[in-house]
């Protein structure tokens, strides 16, 4: 099968290339630019580039269904916030030409709003952080005492369609009502509606699925040892642990609701004070950490182009619990963080472990279960590609 998979430098990209090439599937790696990470691969057959789509999606949309046609492509699979939502907008246009395996985008719009899917959330009774919505600029002064700090400001999107491309936003923390005021003031009118959370310590737990037309297919969870930045962000170190049944519930109550088709990934952090998964997010896409996925035995690519050829099973996937992935250059990076900048700066929460510590178990190289994302001694070249490019940013 042919198959066109987007957004050749993410990490994503790379472990849907490896587990379909491995399979021989014929696969043709995208990105604006080239070579990127996954077209490095050998398990890349063919390359092709398109306009940026962070800078103009009209102009990438058209190219795709340009390349679906030309190249006859049997299978697209977009890969990030700024291709998939595209995709899926387009996906009555496309689908004459070829299969794309993921929801309707009502449903992947919905859940990348943050404020309807926080309200839906309450409605279905899916625990979520204390939260208070700021719909403008001018609303700051109806905060009052609702909130309590430590807070956490998000954006109502992760990335916001504006005239000139996409923006991309980002979370934010306040320890104070004068880093909340200097925050607000610096923060994009495009952001807006601005969600203030309070901050919920615990382990960040991501239950991610794979639906065919509102029937799960799979389940699979992992716990983050490790992120990037260390305060909390993508992982660096992960491992695979069995599904909580509350966060499983939660997620099927949301998905459910959605009549979901194909991957997602819902977002939880498991407050310490009562030991309950709040809901902080669901990306309905692909996610970074889809290989540690892989490695634990729930190939989330394979699944797809099983519903496409309609060779599912009635019964749940099974993985084995324990499982490592590591990404070693992000750990570098995060490694460096805590060795060099000051601990209020990375506004680390209390317990957090100390350099010593950070850094003795980052030297743990080599160990049982552990398995490294980008490097892998049978598909090398993928790993010189990241490490050039990793040199020649930290040279800047």
């Amino acid at each position: 099968m042919k198959i066109l998979v987007t957004d050749g430098n993410s990490r994503a990209a790379l472990a849907i290339t490896r587990s379909l090439g491995k399979k021989n599937h014929h696969i043709v790696v995208g990105e604006h630019k080239h070579p990127s990470l996954a077209s490095s691969s050998k398990y890349c057959r063919e390359c092709i580039t398109y306009p940026d789509p962070t800078r103009q999606p009209q102009e990438f949309i058209d190219r795709i269904k340009d390349i679906i046609k030309e190249m006859k492509i049997e299978v697209i699979l977009p890969v990030t916030d700024v291709t998939t939502i595209p995709v899926c907008e387009h996906k009555k246009d496309l689908e004459p030409y070829c299969h794309v395996p993921f929801s309707n985008p009502e449903s992947v719009n919905f859940a990348a709003d943050k404020s309807k899917l926080f309200h839906l959330a309450e409605e279905l009774g899916v625990a979520v952080p204390k939260s208070f919505w700021l719909e403008e600029e001018g609303d700051k002064d109806k905060i009052g005492d609702k909130l309590s700090y430590p807070l956490v400001i998000k954006p109502g999107r992760s990335r916001i369609k504006t005239e000139n491309g996409w923006l991309s936003t980002m979370v934010k923390y306040a320890d104070n009502q004068r880093e909340l005021n200097s925050i607000l003031a610096a923060e994009s009118p495009l952001a807006y509606p601005l969600l203030l959370q309070e901050r919920i310590i615990g382990p960040g737990v991501g239950i991610f699925v794979c639906y065919n037309h509102g029937t799960p297919l799979a389940f699979f969870s992992h716990r983050r040892l490790r992120e990037k930045p260390p305060s909390g962000g993508v992982s660096v170190l992960r491992e695979s642990i069995p599904v909580s049944p509350v966060a499983r519930e939660f997620s099927e109550r949301l998905l459910n609701h959605l009549q979901w088709h194909g991957v997602a990934m819902v977002e939880f952090k498991v407050d310490q004070r009562d030991d309950t998964p709040k809901l902080m997010e669901i990306n309905g896409r692909f996610w970074g950490s889809l290989q540690l996925a892989i490695d634990a035995g729930v190939d989330f690519p394979a699944l797809l182009i099983d519903i496409i050829d309609q060779k599912t099973s009635q019964s749940l996937v099974k993985y084995t619990a324990g499982v490592r992935t590591r990404w070693l250059l992000g750990d570098v990076d995060s490694l460096l963080m805590i060795l060099f900048k000051r601990r209020s700066k990375l506004k680390l929460p209390k317990g957090h472990r100390s350099r010593i510590q950070y850094l003795l178990e980052f030297l743990k190289l080599w160990q049982k279960n552990t398995n490294y994302e980008v490097l892998k001694w049978d598909d090398m070249r993928p790993w010189f590609y990241e490490f050039s490019q990793w040199h020649h940013q930290n040279k800047k």
